[in-house]
């Protein structure tokens, strides 16, 4: 249990308990499934922990060089890879650093192709496809919604894959359940069951939200091993993201004024929604409070305000037993996955340390940010 009085504001904090205990689950769902669980950097990149990380589960997925890097330097593996659009200067490196890479159209592959078959050392090339399904209601998440540029639908691969693609790649899911991928397995089937005993490989991409508590766990694996049963050519690979850091840790901040207009009060705080907490701003989705809930007439209630310049950075509200007042801390649930990923530095606001709370209850400070690393990125 994290000791909130002990991590200093603002600050991310990650409770290692809770990490292993994800990584226990998932690396028990890969040996039970027989399937490859790998780690997606677009949703967990500190690789601080990757230490942990790799008792468990020994591989990534990137997107980009840097990530294909990180992989490959950090994570102490190559990366499978996909990237909406390589580029000749950036290409050389990502294959280097990558034993999988997935291209997103087939002027991608063709383009690309030519340069892996001369490399010293194979790698296996995949195409990512679109079954133009998903559940996913928020259109800037949704990776099949109509006219998305991700992925090729069926009716451009008429005339067969091209020679030299060994694996299919498709993402359709989002923090999902297990009845959502059969219904996923199912769209792939219909728009790609001609190529699915042709290939070596499927990764069916991220959103496999295994951690969170009631997922069935146990249809997941049937799905799997039935799936497998059925192709025994394809190796199946999950990315999942979240997954690995659901619940694990928590953004501490600490009320620096509080204001109120025409009845509203709002406790400003140390740290900025639209900078450290983007996605309740896109998704939109309000984040849990430690020791808060959901407006209660009587309670004292307060918007939560970041400390950017921007009009529209605030959330809220919520209820509190007590008044708040500066100095007091303001603990949001569940915001190391995708969130500490997704930061920025506008404004030039303070950047929230990093630190990992540990098994044996000690605060191990992983990151402190200051005026340089501001400065740096403008240098």
């Amino acid at each position: 249990m994290v000791d909130y009085s002990k991590v200093p504001s603002p600050c991310y904090v990650v409770d290692e308990v809770k990490l292993r205990k994800n990584l226990e689950l998932i690396r028990s769902v890969k040996d039970r499934a027989g399937v490859e669980i790998i780690l997606a950097f677009k949703a967990f990149a500190l690789w601080k922990l990757f230490g942990i990380v790799r008792e468990y589960v020994p591989y990534s997925t990137a997107s980009s060089l840097s990530e294909a890097r990180l992989a490959f330097e950090e994570m102490g593996a190559l990366a499978h890879t996909y990237s909406p659009a390589y580029t000749e200067k950036e290409f050389p490196v990502i294959a280097e650093c990558s034993s999988h890479i997935s291209f997103n159209s087939l002027s991608q592959f063709s383009r690309f192709y030519p340069y892996l078959q001369k490399m010293d050392r194979k790698v296996s090339c995949g195409l990512r496809i679109n079954p133009e399904f998903s559940l996913v209601e928020t259109d800037l998440y949704n990776p099949c919604a109509p006219g998305s540029r991700l992925g090729v639908v069926a009716d451009l691969l008429e005339d067969g894959l091209p020679d030299g693609v060994e694996g299919l790649h498709c993402h359709t899911l989002c923090e999902s359940s297990a009845d959502d991928l059969e219904l996923m397995l199912n769209a792939i089937e219909k728009g790609f069951a001609q190529f699915l005993p042709k290939v070596k490989w499927l990764n069916l991409g991220g959103g496999h939200l295994m951690t969170r508590e009631g997922y069935d766990v146990e249809k997941l694996i049937s799905l799997l091993k039935n799936f497998k049963a059925k192709y025994p050519n394809l190796e199946i690979i999950l990315e999942p993201g979240s997954a690995f850091a659901w619940r694990t840790g928590e953004l501490v901040s600490s009320v620096v004024d509080v204001v109120e207009n025409h009845g509203v009060k709002t406790a400003i705080l140390d740290v900025s929604f639209a900078c450290h907490m983007p996605d309740c701003l896109e998704m939109p989705y309000k984040p849990a409070i430690v020791g808060a809930t959901d407006e209660v007439e009587g309670k004292p209630t307060y918007r939560m305000g970041g400390n950017s310049c921007l009009s529209g950075d605030f959330y809220g509200s919520w209820s509190f037993d007590k008044e708040l007042s500066v100095g007091d801390k303001v603990v949001f649930e569940d915001m190391i996955h995708y969130t500490t990923v997704k930061t920025t530095m506008f404004n030039g606001i303070s950047h929230p340390s990093i630190a990992l709370w540990t098994k044996d209850g000690n605060l191990e400070m992983l990151r402190e940010y200051g005026y340089e690393d501001y400065r740096s990125r403008m240098d």
